[in-house]
């Protein structure tokens, strides 16, 4: 290796120069910013409804002959995530889809499918119509991370992917600012109709997509000989492990969202009217603790690939989980509960470890493109992203009868902390890549 001598003479401290990462060319720029943006618009999008479940609930229940009491708004909300999971769930169709007829055209159907029904979910009259359109925007929701991923992996160079992938995944906590700060305006000025339609945003995006993004070098390369059932290809040989390993690591992170978005903005709500804080201004809180939670999940994300490239793919895993795990547990199950002056201040600082331990889904990012090769690439990050929300989905429904039998949130919600337990001891099936190149 190169040394660099200090002018002091002999005995001077030599030092290695610096590796020169490779540049990226203006083609990977603008796809990166497609891919992220759309990731980004995609964290906005699920987060809006998280922030206007009360305020939507509140106003569709009785129209639809429920009583808008806080019970029926954490049932029928938990079962309403619990169908938009259902929709993100099926789509791990993308994934087959992307490795027959490409990563570009496909990501852009992705957010134009997930932009048109957010944006009709302003038009909801019940909670049914509402539950449709949140099923069918998850369809696209969940293909998108994982032809972003997909695509930023294939068109990175080797030493700039790993680090990409941290940068990718941080725009989907970019949307949760983004949303924060939407409701903080619009949506405390103008109602959860009016946030939905911001919802409509991505459609931009699907359009600078297919105009000015470049296919990956890798997928024309490699499609003319892809596997013919690629579905199938993920579960033989010595892909099936890992396929397993990485549903299971997925679905465990997935169970773990309700604590980390779908449920911090109505607790917030409703540890600040505890307060006697004004509806209005609780809302804003809302926005504020949502604001808080992304500032941390960014940080992580930004700090994983270099923490994984030094103490591996299964250990930094591992720590982002035991983080999830304390934090959900001590956020839910315990500040939640304190008196009412020193609940939501206390509730709102664990909000940023709750945000850090959330950026395990990084790690996906950076790990699952290596774990295959790129005939079936797609069709194995759409798999294991999506297959969990089925299992999800299941959870979501026992989370809401436990919350309206319990008449509370919080206790309910720390439960899901046991999800990251199990998750510690299937991280071991993993296999551990670092320091191998992407497989062709």
């Amino acid at each position: 290796m190169k040394t660099v001598t200090d002018d002091a003479g002999a005995g001077a401290l030599r030092a290695p120069l610096r590796p020169v990462r490779t540049r990226l060319n203006g083609a990977q720029i603008k796809g990166f910013w497609g891919a992220w943006f759309g990731w980004m618009l995609d964290g906005m999008d699920g987060v809006i409804y998280a922030l206007v479940l009360a305020p939507a609930l509140t106003e569709l229940l009785p129209r639809s002959g429920i009583a808008a009491t806080p019970a029926s708004v954490g049932f029928i909300g938990s079962i309403l995530f619990g169908l938009f999971l259902v929709g993100w769930g099926c789509s791990f169709i993308w994934g087959p889809i992307a490795d027959r007829f490409g990563r570009k055209n496909t990501l852009a159907a992705t957010i134009l499918i997930y932009a048109v029904f957010t944006g009709a979910a302003a038009l909801s009259q019940n909670v049914w119509e509402l539950g449709l359109f949140r099923l069918l925007a998850g369809i696209g929701i969940g293909g998108e991370w994982a032809l972003a991923g997909t695509y930023v992996a294939e068109s990175w160079p080797e030493d700039r992917r790993k680090m990409g992938a941290g940068y990718l995944q941080s725009g989907y906590y970019a949307g949760f600012f983004a949303a924060a700060a939407l409701n903080f305006t619009i949506g405390a000025h103008f109602g959860w109709r009016a946030m939905f339609l911001c919802g409509l945003t991505p459609v931009l995006v699907a359009i600078f997509v297919l105009t000015g993004v470049k296919e990956t070098a890798k997928w024309e390369k490699k499609h003319a000989t892809a596997a013919t059932h690629p579905l199938a290809a993920i579960f033989k040989g010595p892909y099936r492990r890992q396929t397993l390993a990485m549903s299971a690591l997925l679905t465990v992170a997935v169970v773990g969202l309700w604590a980390g978005a779908v449920y911090e903005p109505t607790a917030l709500i409703q540890l600040s009217l505890k307060a006697g804080i004004a509806k209005k201004e609780a809302v804003r809180i809302a926005s504020l603790g949502t604001a808080i939670l992304s500032i941390g999940t960014i940080l992580g994300c930004l700090a994983l690939p270099a923490m994984a490239e030094r103490m591996g793919r299964r250990k930094t895993l591992a720590l982002f989980f035991a983080i999830m795990f304390v934090a959900i547990i001590a956020t839910f199950g315990w500040a939640f509960y304190l008196p009412a002056p020193t609940a939501l201040p206390v509730f709102l600082v664990l909000l940023f470890f709750l945000g850090i331990g959330g950026a395990n889904f990084a790690m996906f990012s950076l790990w699952l493109p290596e774990l295959f090769p790129t005939e079936i690439r797609a069709t194995a990050f759409a798999f294991c992203t999506s297959i969990g929300r089925f299992v999800g989905a299941g959870v979501n429904f026992a989370l809401a009868a436990a919350v309206s039998h319990a008449g509370t949130l919080g206790m309910p919600v720390a439960f899901t902390a046991i999800a990251f337990a199990l998750g510690l001891a299937i991280i071991p099936f993993g296999r551990e890549t670092v320091g191998q190149v992407l497989p062709e």
